[in-house]
């Protein structure tokens, strides 16, 4: 079953486009708000693999949605995508738990690396989470 990834942007063009993007290059399953309060609901009703959010939004910014995702699941990667880039706030999405940062205008190539980056990562991450359950079931029979 293909990875669902959630992108969040007040600019419906730009959803338009990152949805494009995703749906002609790859496998992956795309589902898109231009609302960011929605996004806790949708994280809770959904099964997503990675988030794609714009920076400035009206109602929260990307980096206090991206603390709110980091409390529901702490693994799930966030990818920050912003036309407002500076290295200070690079710097605090990525200490804040952000996978990556990306400033608009970005090229195809790049987001779709990422995203295939991310998704990796994710997976792996999942994988070791299983993995210390299996060991510490075993070790609790020992």
């Amino acid at each position: 079953m293909p990875e669902n990834i959630l992108i969040v942007d007040d600019e419906p063009d730009m959803l338009k486009l990152l949805s494009m993007i995703i749906k002609d290059k790859t496998p992956y399953g795309v589902t898109t708000t231009n609302n960011p309060l929605e996004v806790l609901e949708l994280l809770k009703n959904g099964n997503f693999e990675l988030i794609i959010a714009d920076l400035k939004m009206p109602g929260i910014d990307g980096i206090e949605l991206l603390g709110s995702i980091k409390k529901m699941d702490s693994d799930l990667p966030v990818i920050i995508i912003t036309a407002y880039g500076t290295f200070e706030t690079a710097t605090e999405a990525l200490n804040k738990g952000g996978f990556d940062f990306i400033t608009k205008p970005f090229r195809k190539e790049q987001i779709l690396y990422t995203i295939d980056k991310a998704l990796k990562w994710y997976k792996l991450q999942k994988e070791n989470r299983l993995l210390k359950q299996r060991l510490q079931s075993l070790e609790g029979q020992g």
